[in-house]
């Protein structure tokens, strides 16, 4: 667990995680998805997730050339424990607290 924790429990990281669950998604855009985070926390969230073997980083020539990201098996096997959190967060957070995202519900 505490490898995990270590992980995934660094700010920004389980909402990219989040993110990413509904599919591949370009740089971009995943930053849109995540107010407030920097561009620089972005990519190095994102490069410590793909050096732990649950981000892929996939280039798009283009023009124009466009940077895209993807869970892997073993970052898309995180699904059901964020849908787990997300009932949690709901039962005993509340709604002030934070919600399960539809698509964790499927």
């Amino acid at each position: 667990m505490t490898r995990v924790f270590a992980l995934l429990g660094k700010r920004w990281t389980g909402l990219i995680v989040t993110v990413l669950v509904s599919g591949p998604v370009h740089f971009s855009d995943l930053r849109r998805s995540i107010p407030g985070i920097s561009e620089r926390m972005l990519s190095d969230r994102l490069t410590e997730l793909g050096a732990a073997g649950l981000v892929v980083r996939e280039v798009d020539e283009g023009p124009p050339l466009r940077v895209s990201y993807r869970l892997t098996e073993a970052g898309a096997a995180l699904r059901p424990a964020l849908n787990e959190l997300g009932e949690w967060a709901e039962k005993y957070l509340g709604a002030e607290g934070g919600t399960c995202p539809e698509e964790f519900r499927k």
